[in-house]
């Protein structure tokens, strides 16, 4: 999948680096503790998502130092940005049961649907709206809170 996908948008990455980030991704859902009931099928996803990303991410920066044109890379204001969102989002996190952030993760993260959710964790498909409505209430109440 990731090597049609590679010749096919173009964008120039390597198949075996998008195989191998999908394949660190499984193993730390693994290595956190998640159940599978089918791996293949989130393996399947997670490089789906993969390739998505690296096609959502694929905006050449190229900045020029006396004439020559070279790529370059994210504003120190931007980096900074980045951490600050990412320390509030690890911090709203812990607030969440490991069963609220798993769910959260297959879904914002890793951008699947209720039902592949489902087939990957075997849980009902209702249940998991339901903890997901409950994880983002609940860090919406934290955030309005301290505001």
């Amino acid at each position: 999948m990731a090597g049609r996908f590679v010749k096919e948008s173009g964008i120039g990455d390597d198949a075996d680096d998008i195989v191998q980030e999908s394949l660190v991704v499984l193993w730390r859902q693994t290595e956190n503790g998640y159940e599978m009931q089918n791996p293949e099928a989130l393996a399947v996803a997670i490089t789906k998502k993969m390739c998505l990303a690296h096609l959502r991410g694929y905006k050449p920066v190229v900045q020029s130092i006396e004439g020559v044109e070279v790529d370059g890379g994210a504003s120190a204001s931007a980096l900074t940005d980045e951490t600050d969102l990412n320390t509030v989002k690890e911090s709203l996190l812990a607030l969440l049961t490991p069963t609220q952030r798993q769910y959260l993760h297959y879904r914002n993260e890793m951008g699947l649907s209720l039902d592949e959710i489902a087939e990957v964790t075997g849980s009902p498909k209702t249940s998991i709206k339901t903890t997901i409505s409950a994880a983002r209430r609940l860090m919406l109440e934290h955030l309005r809170k301290d505001l």
